[in-house]
């Protein structure tokens, strides 16, 4: 039976690597018509109007009883003043998702980066170490590496040592079956990840290396994780995220035609290594 060679990239999510013609990496292609009609966004900010390209005062908002009345009334500013002023405000409404932890920064930084990186993919060494700390903290019966830890244990030839080039669909089907590290859980609402990715675009999982010896083995094992720091109409239309300004802001910056800015890929990585033993069973 022949040997797996490696590396191998035995698991890939369906979707692509680098899908620049994703809906959420649209950008300048709204009216300011269909912005207000489609999605309800005559009002996305404290600080000024985007429509008119003025201030507001304490007054123009809508708890003001002279709001209607004052509106577009403000100073008169520029395209970029104004782009300028709502990339102030998105990161500063930011802060009501990222309170507390090592991640908390990453927002910030990644929203600077849409304001002024033009769409070249974001890469942070907190990005890597959140996806490993998630994968090798994850000890839920489902996680991809309790999964592949019972794989190895189960298909590796103890006798040739080594993992047969036929069970790679198996490890394959053993990804499909489990939970891909995702930063929906409970505490990414708060510790700045699930604003920063939350869900993933797309997914692939490298076997580097196996080493197997007196009935132990040692894999490594490979993440390679990409997200879209964008938005698009589902995001949107979503009743939870629509009543925040601060996506508000995100979908006019990006999608409106008088300002478009590019929404960009995010980039993960993380190596984590997976031992066991013959007969060793589920853990």
């Amino acid at each position: 039976m022949a040997a797996l060679q490696f590396p191998c990239t035995f698991f890939k999510t369906q979707k692509w690597m680098d899908d620049y013609a994703a809906s959420d990496m649209r950008c300048g292609d709204l009216t300011e018509e269909k912005l207000k009609s489609l999605y309800r966004l005559d009002y996305i900010s404290d600080r000024v109007d985007p429509w008119t390209l003025t201030r507001r005062s304490s007054m123009d908002r809508p708890r003001s009883i002279f709001c209607c009345n004052l509106r577009g009334q403000g100073e008169k500013i520029s395209s970029q003043q104004c782009a300028n002023i709502l990339f102030d405000e998105f990161r500063d409404l930011s802060h009501l998702f990222s309170v507390y932890g090592p991640y908390r920064y990453l927002i910030e930084k990644m929203i600077t980066h849409m304001q002024n990186g033009n769409g070249v993919p974001f890469r942070d060494p907190s990005l890597d170490r959140a996806l490993k700390e998630h994968v090798i903290q994850d000890k839920t019966t489902n996680s991809t590496r309790q999964l592949l830890q019972e794989a190895f244990n189960t298909y590796i030839d103890w006798e040739n040592k080594h993992l047969p080039a036929s069970d790679k669909d198996r490890l394959r089907k053993v990804i499909l079956d489990g939970k891909l590290p995702k930063f929906n859980r409970f505490q990414d609402n708060f510790n700045g990840m699930g604003i920063t990715v939350h869900d993933t675009w797309v997914t692939h999982i490298t076997l580097k290396s196996l080493h197997i010896e007196n009935d132990r083995y040692q894999a490594v094992v490979h993440y390679k994780v990409q997200d879209h720091f964008g938005l698009d109409s589902d995001d949107i239309l979503n009743k939870t995220f629509s009543q925040f300004n601060f996506f508000r802001i995100w979908f006019v910056l990006q999608r409106y035609n008088q300002f478009g800015f590019k929404p960009f890929m995010t980039n993960m990585e993380a190596t984590v290594r997976i031992t066991g033993g013959r007969g060793a069973g589920k853990h």
